[in-house]
């Protein structure tokens, strides 16, 4: 990728992230409710004069066009406000939570990819099988099922019933892990602590699985297509007729050229799997941004949940700018223009 094409790439994603700034202000500004009738709440020795003073702390007493343009020309500097809530700058709310949420979308990846490559090479060289029969309609029940409802099912039967797994959280009560770089699974092996791996393995089991269950139906589906098409290519053909073992050229020549279009969906799916983590962390008090979304979003806190959903852009406009440059290593016959 050339000099010229990195910067016109980069000049692109200006209007597109100019639009999420307006969209997540609209849509907060236009809510119903007022954050600092929440903060206050029953409070009844608050003062007219004391709300008010408040009101301009906050900056709410601006018209809406002002907060927005004081908003955007402080987010270019790098300034995103102070949280409501927290009375902390938004960026060091956000950037203690993102660590968590990044190790769980990582980890919901590697569950979907493990089901889904290998089933969906599977059914694609067994086609027309029983075992293709099974991943077809195990791959639309994925799609169908709803994250929340998996969630609270897996939930009920592994922690509850079972209990194998931790309910919720992130870390057992009074486990505390020294934080070095923020990802708990190799801050507990810096520590020196094989015992708190485990543990923090075993509270990312569940919303992990929750979260890579439904990707992997889709990665599945698009896999055996892939496959299926692939295998039909003449220098498929040309491999197998050279001699080349069955092993070889499925993973060396056929592989490799599928999995142009699961890189596709997972950059494009990399939204869903975001969004998607608003609900699991929810359900799972799983202390990443998405639950402090949530809980900004009730409390009307309209700094941090305008620069949390410029966050979330920012990662997926990324993931598909990496999706490109993956695209040229795969298949080096691709240019990206």
């Amino acid at each position: 990728m050339s000099l010229r094409t990195l910067i016109e790439r980069l000049l692109q994603l200006v209007p597109v992230l100019l639009g999420v700034t307006l969209v997540a202000f609209l849509m907060m500004a236009f809510t119903p409710g007022d954050p600092v009738e929440i903060m206050i709440g029953n409070d009844e020795h608050v003062t007219p004069e004391q709300i008010e003073r408040m009101r301009r702390d906050l900056g709410l007493h601006l018209p809406l066009h002002e907060r927005y343009f004081h908003y955007v020309a402080n987010a270019v500097t790098g300034d995103f406000g102070l949280s409501f809530y927290h009375r902390r700058p938004v960026s060091e709310v956000l950037f203690e939570r993102l660590p968590a949420t990044i190790e769980l979308a990582i980890a919901s990846l590697l569950v979907a990819l493990a089901i889904a490559v290998p089933a969906g090479m599977i059914a694609a060289v067994r086609r027309g099988s029983i075992f293709d029969r099974v991943v077809t309609t195990i791959s639309v029940a994925g799609v169908a099922i709803p994250n929340f409802f998996l969630g609270i099912v897996l939930i009920m039967f592994f922690a509850v019933n079972l209990g194998w797994l931790p309910v919720s959280g992130q870390t057992p009560s009074g486990l505390n892990i020294p934080r070095v770089t923020g990802f708990l699974l190799v801050d507990s092996l810096l520590w020196g602590r094989p015992d708190a791996f485990v543990e923090v393995l075993r509270h990312l089991v569940l919303p992990a699985v929750t979260l890579g269950t439904g990707l992997s139906a889709l990665l599945m589906r698009v896999t055996r297509t892939s496959m299926i098409e692939t295998l039909q290519q003449d220098y498929v053909a040309f491999a197998v007729a050279k001699g080349l073992s069955p092993r070889r050229v499925l993973f060396a020549h056929a592989l490799r050229n599928a999995l142009i279009p699961l890189v596709t969906v997972i950059a494009i799916d990399l939204g869903s799997l975001l969004s998607g983590s608003i609900i699991t962390e929810t359900i799972f008090s799983w202390p990443g941004v998405g639950r402090v979304l949530i809980e900004g979003v009730t409390t009307r806190n309209y700094p941090l949940v305008q620069t949390a959903v410029l966050m979330f852009a920012v990662i997926y406009i990324l993931a598909n700018f990496l999706a490109d440059i993956l695209y040229v290593v795969l298949n080096p016959r691709i240019r990206l223009k």
